[in-house]
């Protein structure tokens, strides 16, 4: 899997694992991307070169997604051992401190570490995410998406996906805008790409993680690194989410992205692009 922009994928040994990355720019303070489930570094692939342009910008992909090692054993697949991996990864680069950036799932695990080690953190975002699970009723869509990764394989999850998608109401406006402008067929085959690449058994175990595991909001006060949570105006599950982040984390600033859904940098890429240029000049000083 490749991002296709240019980008040259490295990969760095953690542990027992390879974690896939790619960097753009420069500095010694890097400004590092985790993406959210089913995701990976495609995530940020327009995203990339613009802010290269303000530093030094890494994209990971996490364990069992992406070009990173599929384990295919479920008890590594926890929150707390992809925040370790992010921390290890630091440390196998040599990465003193970072501006982290989490989305969705993503974002749990850069609140994980930033609780577990905050001097490696010089600055978060919180992108579309929560400290808890947003909703217990999503337990049976990921049981019932788990059931069929195990059985029958990530294709067969991305046709049953893509069709439920293609039968049902439509996507929002932002990313109907979105598909629109990547055209159709890349945009599902980006998609298609992601989670073809990502273990069957990550996607069974992270994904009832999301629905039922721990959360850290009694914890959030305890973050004092320069914060800015975003969300998409119209990512409805995760706008009270993101209050309660913004509210909890003292001098955190809540920025919610007009014309967006859950990934603002692919529906509204000016805007989030201006938020977070912002965010690191208020992070770094300038």
């Amino acid at each position: 899997m490749t991002t296709g922009d240019g980008g040259q994928t490295k990969h760095v040994r953690v542990g027992a694992i390879d974690l896939a990355y790619e960097e753009h720019g420069a500095g010694e303070r890097p400004f590092v991307l985790v993406h959210g489930f089913t995701g990976s570094r495609d995530d940020w692939r327009e995203m990339l070169p613009p802010l290269a342009a303000h530093g030094r910008t890494v994209a990971i992909d996490l364990r069992g997604h992406g070009d990173s090692t599929n384990t295919g054993d479920a008890a590594s697949y926890t929150f707390a051992q992809l925040a370790d991996d992010v921390l290890a990864f630091l440390d196998a680069t040599g990465t003193a401190r970072c501006d982290l950036l989490g989305h969705s799932m993503g974002g749990i695990v850069a609140q994980l570490l930033t609780l577990a080690r905050p001097e490696r953190v010089a600055s978060l975002v919180l992108m579309d995410t929560a400290a808890e699970p947003i909703s217990r009723e999503t337990r049976g869509f990921f049981e019932a998406g788990g059931r069929i990764a195990l059985a029958s394989g990530m294709q067969a999850l991305y046709d049953v996906a893509r069709g439920a998608a293609e039968r049902g109401p439509g996507p929002s406006k932002p990313v109907q805008r979105t598909i629109e402008r990547l055209g159709a067929d890349a945009y599902w085959d980006r998609i298609r790409a992601k989670v073809l690449a990502m273990d069957p058994v990550a996607y069974a175990t992270l994904g009832m993680a999301l629905s039922d595991g721990p959360g850290v909001v009694d914890r959030l006060a305890e973050i004092r690194c320069p914060t800015t949570v975003l969300v998409g105006v119209e990512d409805a599950p995760f706008r009270a989410p993101a209050e309660t982040l913004a509210r909890s984390i003292d001098g955190a600033r809540l920025v919610v992205i007009d014309d967006a859904h859950h990934s603002p940098q692919l529906e509204n890429p000016a805007s989030w692009l201006d938020a977070i240029v912002a965010h690191l000049a208020w992070a770094r000083g300038a």
